[in-house]
């Protein structure tokens, strides 16, 4: 991994599972050795209002803001979200958004958070059983069957599209 680190902007609106999002790849990023920062932007969350979480991991972290512009990877669950947010890529940034998830191939709609890190898992330098053990971790059990299968089709739509591995 470089000396540098590793800026990741998840966003979208309040209660689409963006904090669950940024806790289950800063939990992948810690567990596998790495120093992670995160903080949270609530704005208007419990009315449905853009949220964001930037996650920042890699050999040492020493703020947990990603610098505008500066994002490696930018994944945003609302669709609406995505202009809102775009400042936040860096050149050469890779924008995983919903239009990449058929929602209908979803077993639970609420899930997309999920499948869209199963998209950035093919670009991040984690084994997959460190992204299952995260998530297990962090979904209560009643939870886990649907978000594990829609974290499957993420990264199966990441493969067949031709998304690093």
């Amino acid at each position: 991994m470089s000396s540098q680190p590793i800026n990741v902007v998840i966003a979208g609106l309040g209660g689409q599972g963006v904090i669950k999002a940024s806790d289950i790849l800063a939990d992948v990023a810690f567990s596998s050795g790495l120093d992670v920062k995160k903080s949270e932007l609530h704005g208007m969350s419990q009315r449905g209002g853009s949220v964001s979480s930037d996650v920042r991991f890699g050999e040492r972290v020493f703020s947990p803001m990603v610098p505008e512009g500066e994002a490696d990877f930018l994944l945003v669950i609302a669709p609406d979200q995505v202009e809102v947010n775009a400042a936040a890529l860096g050149q050469g940034g890779i924008l995983i958004d919903p239009s990449q998830i058929d929602e209908s191939s979803l077993t639970n709609k609420k899930s997309m958070n999920v499948a869209l890190l199963g998209v950035l898992s093919l670009h991040l330098p984690f084994p997959v059983e460190a992204w299952t053990a995260a998530l297990e971790r962090n979904l209560p059990e009643k939870l886990r069957e649907a978000n594990l299968l829609s974290f499957s089709i993420g990264r199966a739509v990441a493969q067949t599209t031709g998304q690093p591995q």
